[in-house]
């Protein structure tokens, strides 16, 4: 999913401007002018907008808190309080004070006649999936099982991304000990050998190894300042063209050719457009705005796309499992299971039931790949050491020899 900045009017004649998620700039403007908004333009978010500088947003919201904040929602309407003095009550209980003014501004479009789905909407930082599900809630009137029903799905999908970066640490931090230990090795040590051989004077013993060694070691200490800076101009330049709709497609297109991994990614986002599709169905909601709001709510650029090609052929009349096939961005398996569903008319179960597949599928290739992948940090940390040690040490074996003859 990519930004966009858009400037639009209300009903009433208020203009502003938000920060928005989509898939592309015609997605954006085409679902707020469906929601009534007149819409004067939309632009892909930048450092200038509008003439003027805006520095990138980094505040968030954190999904423990939002969990929680919902859960206390619901209990709050459970017992019985109107959504206005739920409201109240959660603002002033909310420590987070970007948060909280969120919510303010949620209370004071409420108050003034909107629906709680499209005050929600107008901040700008909320998944799509939740303002859809509050949609769904009002239209049925069952906001409180529709909400439930939501929080279950948060809390699945936050322990599931728990367990996968608790997979991810120790590799992590494996390899992060690699480039520090060859950065230690190449900027301090080597350098160092430099200066030991230097004073001996014997050049015509050292051997052309130890010598490229030695200049690499050499050049390392006196550029890396400018070693350091070049990465991370490359590093921000490509983080940019990264968030762009052409560089996104590209590096994910690049990922998913990576082996083990890409298909392990692959799953990952099958696995969540499952679950969120299986909830907005359970929730009461029609089929095609379910599928478009799982796919723009995804942050795979290729399944966003995927996921809206087969909306538009579910709307012309063609079955869901049809429609998925004929993209090729979903396993044949889901497929197969999803053909069940809707056959059966357990479409909901059924999508859930893909959902738990793919998650244990996913756990366990991840731990099986982080299993292969440990040692070879290992390994690759060994073999650097000990060729780097035996470059620098080869001189002293080889004037220990000139001085036993």
């Amino acid at each position: 999913m990519a930004e966009f900045v858009i400037k639009m009017a209300d009903e009433h004649g208020h203009v502003r401007e938000q920060t928005e998620n989509g898939i592309s700039p015609n997605e954006v403007r085409e679902r707020f002018s469906q929601q009534g908004y007149m819409v004067y333009w939309v632009k892909p978010r930048g450092l200038l907008v509008g003439g003027q500088v805006r520095l990138p947003r980094r505040r968030k919201i954190r999904m423990d808190t939002f969990i929680v904040f919902n859960q206390q929602f619901v209990t709050l309407i459970r017992a019985g309080l109107p959504i206005l003095t739920s409201l109240d009550l959660l603002i002033r209980r909310q420590r987070n004070q970007y948060f909280s003014s969120l919510l303010q501004n949620v209370r004071d479009r409420v108050k003034s006649g909107e629906l709680l789905s499209d005050a929600f909407a107008a901040q700008g930082a909320f998944q799509r999936i939740y303002t859809t599900t509050l949609l769904a809630g009002e239209k049925s009137g069952n906001l409180e099982e529709v909400l439930n029903r939501y929080i279950a799905f948060q809390r699945l999908a936050l322990t599931f991304r728990k367990k996968l970066i608790a997979s991810l640490i120790y590799p992590a931090l494996l390899a992060t000990m690699v480039v520090v230990m060859l950065a230690f090795l190449l900027t301090y040590v080597i350098p160092q050998f430099a200066t030991l051989y230097a004073a001996i004077g014997r050049s015509d013993a050292i051997p052309p190894l130890t010598q490229v060694m030695l200049a690499i070691g050499i050049g390392a200490q006196h550029y890396a300042i400018h070693a350091a800076a070049i990465l991370l101009l490359v590093f921000a330049l490509v983080w940019r063209w990264s968030n762009s709709q052409a560089g996104g497609l590209a590096l994910e297109r690049l990922r998913a050719r990576i082996p083990l991994l890409g298909d392990i990614s692959s799953k990952y986002q099958v696995a969540m457009f499952a679950r969120m599709l299986a909830t907005l169905l359970a929730g009461g909601l029609p089929l095609v705005p379910s599928l478009e709001t799982a796919g723009s709510s995804l942050q795979s650029r290729l399944m966003a796309s995927a996921l809206a090609r087969a909306a538009n052929r579910v709307r012309e009349g063609a079955s869901l499992s049809k429609s998925l096939e004929e993209t090729g961005a979903v396993p044949d398996l889901a497929v197969e299971m999803i053909e069940v569903g809707e056959s059966t008319g357990a479409l909901p179960a059924m999508l859930t039931s893909v959902a738990e597949f793919y998650e244990e599928d996913v756990q366990t290739a991840l731990t099986a790949t982080m299993s292969l992948i440990e040692p070879a940090i290992l390994i690759v940390m060994g073999v650097i050491v000990a060729f780097v040690l035996l470059s620098l040490y080869l001189p002293i074996f080889t004037l220990g020899a000139g001085g036993v003859r």
